[in-house]
């Protein structure tokens, strides 16, 4: 007996930690429904971007108005992302989340019925800014709603939402578009969208309120912030075809932004309550965790982006097309996400992700040596590689960047965190579509000195298509042969070019694995701000 008494403690202590590490079933339903309202707004993206050429047709659009689209949405979006953290906190979660949710579902459903390019382009804005606190908030509460030890495991299902809905979102909404109309891109949001929404409101129980803060919400601050973000967005993704500096707006708005933006940096030290507390980057895993998420976002959006633009343009694929080549991608995502939540838990997750951004880079690397009869069989393995790469950086990094700040700390922090990822994707879009011109312009010139009428392979070449323009009676058959060779070596040019893009991805994935370097194991101090 007095065995059995000596061994109560330690009987009570195991079921103490055993408490302390169970996930209760209602939270983790309830953020089942988060996530896949995080899902619904990042997928809302892509399968809208896949079908503009429709929207277009249908609202007897102008090219330049259709890019606004997008842009509106994106600029809108920015401008939400790192306030969400303030608002949180100030409405807790479950009313945050809820709002964000049915504006979102409401304003999927105006621009669906939108009659009007104008309409259209102001609803995209409205549906942007209240989406854009849903993301956060996910990646806030997989960190303290639940205890730390388990944050791997929710980090992974993140990660799976956050790399997938790019890859399948092409393919979707060519989907949609092709047998249904360009307004189900919207529709479909609906029905998700509120019942989302409604379990949220009901059975959210994560944290409480502080309404005061409401009060002392700095509206001047959000001004300064949402005209530097907007601006920088605006110019990020105008930048590429207006020549960047040498336009005269794009001059005037950087200095606008970079003025705006130093301004609210000063407004906010040493404020005791701030719309954006930058002091979490004294934190070195969340410095470093957010510029590795800066990095990723380079090659997250720059591959979804580059990918399925070197199959349209070079291979002449349909969405439909292309999304059966990428979804290997998906596939690769989702069979790896198990493996990243258990290295994660097993090993440093520095290390994990410092391995997936290495495979990352190896895998991007293959697509170095694209030519333009590249398909489905060539592009297999290095889309093996980058998703399993992309699964292993996404799952252990949010925990290296969130998983030793404090509890009150973390709404904020994830705002930053997912603005990092998502300004580093739009400077490296903006970067890829100057590349692709600029370095498309380079390799014309450089093959255009192999393009000598005197070398005998040359000379070879033209009469042969000659003569088979001849037998297929097309008139002139030498000049046709001409503009045939012109288009192939243009066509060789663009490749040679996306060549380029492939390796300054791999590249900048290399170069992050480093930074990983002045952070710290997350297991060591993430009971400071634990569950």
């Amino acid at each position: 007996m007095s065995g059995a008494t000596a061994n109560m403690p330690v009987g009570r202590a195991a079921s103490a930690a055993d408490a302390a590490e169970r996930i209760d079933p209602k939270r983790l339903a309830v953020f089942i429904f988060m996530t896949l309202g995080m899902f619904m707004a990042i997928l809302d993206i892509q399968i809208v971007a896949a079908s503009l050429p429709q929207i277009q047709a249908g609202l007897a659009a102008s090219a330049d108005q259709i890019s606004w689209i997008q842009t509106s949405y994106l600029i809108a979006e920015v401008m939400m992302i790192p306030i969400s953290g303030y608002l949180t906190r100030a409405l807790s979660t479950r009313i945050i989340f809820t709002v964000s949710a049915a504006g979102f579902t409401l304003s999927s459903m105006a621009c669906g019925l939108a009659q009007n390019m104008e309409m259209l382009i102001v609803f995209r804005a409205i549906q942007g800014f209240v989406g854009g606190a849903m993301i956060p908030a996910v990646f806030s509460t997989s960190i303290t709603a639940f205890p730390r030890s388990r944050a791997a495991q929710l980090s992974a299902g993140i990660g799976l939402i956050v790399t997938l809905a790019p890859t399948i979102g092409p393919t979707l909404g060519g989907a949609i578009s092709e047998h249904l109309s360009w307004h189900w891109l919207f529709f479909v949001n609906i029905v998700p969208g509120a019942l989302i929404a409604s379990v949220v409101w009901l059975y959210a129980d994560f944290d409480k309120p502080d309404f005061a803060m409401l009060k002392k919400f700095d509206a001047a601050g959000f001004l300064l912030l949402a005209t530097s973000l907007g601006l920088i967005q605006f110019i990020l993704e105008e930048g590429p075809g207006d020549d960047w500096f040498e336009s005269r707006l794009i001059s005037t708005m950087t200095v606008i932004a970079l003025s705006a933006g130093a301004a609210f940096f000063w407004r906010m030290r040493g404020r005791e309550n701030p719309l954006v507390d930058f002091g979490v980057y004294k934190n070195p895993n969340f410095a470093a965790g957010s510029l590795v998420a800066a990095a990723a976002g380079v090659a997250l959006f720059g591959l979804v982006y580059i990918l399925p633009l070197f199959l349209a343009r070079i291979r002449g694929l349909n969405s439909l097309q292309i999304g059966e080549t990428l979804f290997v991608t998906g596939a690769a995502m989702f069979l790896a996400a198990p493996a990243a939540a258990l290295l994660s838990r097993r090993f440093d997750p520095r290390a994990v992700t410092a391995a997936g951004l290495v495979i990352l880079a190896f895998s991007t690397r293959e697509f170095v040596f694209v030519t333009s009869e590249w398909g489905f069989r060539e592009m297999f393995w290095p889309q093996v590689g980058r998703g399993a790469g992309l699964m292993l950086v996404m799952a252990p990094l949010n925990v290296i960047a969130l998983g030793t700040l404090e509890a009150a700390k973390v709404p904020n922090a994830s705002g930053l965190y997912n603005l990092a990822r998502n300004l580093g994707g739009a400077f490296g879009l903006a970067i890829i579509n100057t590349l692709l011109n600029d370095r498309t312009v380079h390799h014309v010139r450089m093959l255009a000195d192999n393009f000598d009428l005197s070398r005998p392979a040359m000379t070879e070449r033209l009469s042969a298509l000659t003569a088979y323009f001849t037998t297929m009676g097309v008139p002139d058959a030498e000049a046709a042969a001409l503009r045939a060779l012109s288009n192939i070596g243009r066509r060789e040019a663009v490749v040679l070019a996306f060549s380029d893009i492939f390796q300054l991805i791999t590249l900048v994935s290399l170069m992050a694995a480093p930074l990983l370097i002045v952070a710290t194991a997350p297991g060591k101090n993430a009971a400071a701000g634990g569950h």
